[in-house]
C-alpha cells in the first residue's frame, strides 16, 4: 500500500484523548518508584513518558467511578523491568506496570506477576497479541500494541510489490540504485531481522506444546529447514550475491533508503517516520519470501502486567480489563506511539492509514517472539552464526554447530 502524505507523523494523541469524553484529570504523575501498595485506595501504574497523557482520561474516569486513585508514574524503559523485579518482592513496587511480552519468562520465573482475568474480552484482541501475552496457559498481560517488521518500498523507484525474494531483487536491481534491498545486520548479525526468511524455510526456533506455547524441549532451529536456510543465506552473502552484508548497520540502511539510494528496506514501524520525513513515496508490503513458506516475522507485544504483591489485584484487573481494553484508550495509545494497536476495533480504525494497514497485514502472519527463558540461550549464538555464514563460513558446519551450542546451553 502506498502513502504520499506524512499522516503517520501526526501527533493525534490529544485529539483522541479529547474524544474520550472522560471528565476530570488524573492524579499528578509521581517520580516515587517506591510506592507502598498496602493501601487499597490507590493504584500505582508505571508507564513510560510517552504514554502518560494517553492514560490520564482512563485514570480519571476510573477514580470518578470507583473512588480509587490512579497514580501514573513515568518510568525509564531502560530500567523498568529490572526495577519492577527488584521492587515487587519488597511490596514497594507498583500495582501495574507497562512492559513487553518477551519479559514474561523472567517475570513469571521470579514470581512477580499475577494472571489477568480477561474473560470474553480476549476475543476483542488480535490473536497474536493474546498468544504472546499467555504463559503456561495463563494470560499475564493486557496487550495494547503489536510491533513487527514489514517490507518498505520506495514506490517511485518500484511501482509494484514484489511477488518473491527473487522478484524483489530483480525489481530493485532494475531501479538502478546502489542497494536493491537492505536489511540491517552488523558484525554480530541480526537474527531478529532475518527470522522472516528463516521461517519461510520451515525453521522456527522452537516447537509448541499442547496449549500453543513455545516448548524449550522442542528445539527446531537445527532441522532440515534451518540448514536449507543457512545454505541460502550463504548464497546471499560475501561469496554469493553480496545482498547481505554485516557492514550494513541500522543507520547505514536508514540513510540509504531515506536518500533514495535503496529500493526495498526490511524494517519496523520505528523507521517509518524517517522515510516519510525524507519525502519517500512509501509503500508497506508483505515480506518477500525466498522459499515456499510464509515469511513470518516476530511479533513483539506491549502491554500491562499486574504485580503479584499488589494489595489491589481486583481493582487492578478491573482497571485494565474495563478501562484499558477499550477502543478509545487503545486508539489513544496508538496515537501516542504509532505502533499497531492490539485491540481489533482500534486496528480497524487505524488501518484507514495505508501504512498502518500494511503493517497490520504483515502482522497477521507474525509469530510471537519466544518469551521462555531458554530463548536467552538462543540469542547468544544465533546472530554470530548467521554473521559467520554471511562472511563466508561453511553454512552447514556453522549451522550444525549453532544448533549444538544452543542445545548444550539449554541442557
Amino acid at each position: 500500500m502506498t502513502v504520499n502524505t506524512k499522516n503517520l507523523l501526526r501527533v493525534g494523541a490529544l485529539a483522541v484523548v479529547a474524544s474520550l469524553a472522560l471528565a476530570g484529570c488524573s492524579p499528578a504523575s509521581s517520580d516515587n518508584t517506591n510506592s507502598d501498595n498496602s493501601s487499597t485506595n490507590t493504584l500505582t501504574v508505571w508507564v513510560d513518558a510517552e504514554r502518560v497523557e494517553a492514560l490520564k482520561p482512563a485514570a480519571a474516569a476510573y477514580t470518578e467511578k470507583t473512588g480509587v486513585e490512579v497514580d501514573l508514574v513515568s518510568k525509564d524503559n531502560a530500567t523498568l523491568k529490572d526495577d519492577f523485579i527488584q521492587q515487587v518482592p519488597t511490596g514497594k513496587g507498583p500495582d501495574i506496570t507497562m512492559g513487553a511480552h518477551d519479559w514474561l519468562g523472567e517475570l513469571v520465573t521470579n514470581g512477580v506477576v499475577s494472571p489477568i482475568e480477561l474473560g470474553d474480552k480476549a476475543d476483542d484482541f488480535l490473536p497474536v497479541a493474546i498468544t504472546a501475552s499467555t504463559y503456561d496457559g495463563q494470560v499475564y498481560e493486557l496487550p495494547y500494541a503489536v510491533e513487527n517488521l514489514a517490507l518498505l518500498r520506495n514506490a517511485d523507484l518500484v511501482p509494484e510489490a514484489a511477488s518473491s525474494y527473487e522478484d524483489m531483487i530483480a525489481k530493485g536491481t532494475a531501479a538502478g540504485v546502489t542497494y536493491p534491498f537492505l536489511v540491517e545486520q552488523g558484525v554480530d548479525g541480526n537474527p531478529y531481522h532475518l527470522y522472516p526468511f528463516e521461517t519461510s524455510f520451515g525453521a522456527p526456533v522452537f516447537g509448541t506444546n499442547a496449549s500453543g506455547g513455545y516448548d524449550a524441549t522442542k528445539l527446531e532451529i537445527g532441522n532440515a529447514g534451518g540448514e536449507a536456510f543457512a545454505s541460502w543465506l550463504a548464497s546471499q552473502g560475501k561469496n554469493g550475491t553480496g545482498v547481505f552484508n554485516t557492514e550494513i548497520t541500522g543507520d547505514i540502511a536508514k540513510t540509504a533508503f531515506t536518500s533514495g539510494d535503496a529500493a526495498f528496506w526490511l524494517t519496523g514501524p520505528w523507521n517509518v517516520g524517517a522515510a516519510l520525513e525524507a519525502g519517500i513515496n512509501l509503500a508497506v508490503d508483505p515480506i518477500a519470501a525466498p522459499s515456499t513458506g510464509t515469511a513470518a516475522p516476530f511479533a513483539g507485544v506491549k502491554g500491562f502486567f499486574i504485580s503479584e504483591q499488589s494489595a489491589n489485584k481486583v481493582a487492578a484487573n478491573d482497571f485494565l480489563v474495563n478501562y484499558m481494553a477499550t477502543e478509545e484508550v487503545q486508539t489513544a495509545l496508538f496515537e501516542s506511539g504509532q505502533v499497531l494497536p492490539a485491540l481489533k476495533a482500534s486496528v480497524e480504525a487505524a488501518s484507514t492509514d495505508p501504512v498502518v494497514a500494511g503493517f497490520a497485514a504483515v502482522g497477521a502472519q507474525a509469530v510471537p517472539m519466544p518469551a521462555i527463558p531458554a530463548m536467552g540461550q538462543v540469542w547468544q549464538f544465533w546472530g554470530i552464526a548467521q554473521a559467520a555464514i554471511i562472511n563466508g563460513e561453511d553454512p552447514t558446519v556453522t549451522w550444525q554447530k549453532l544448533a549444538a551450542d544452543v542445545q548444550g546451553a539449554i541442557g
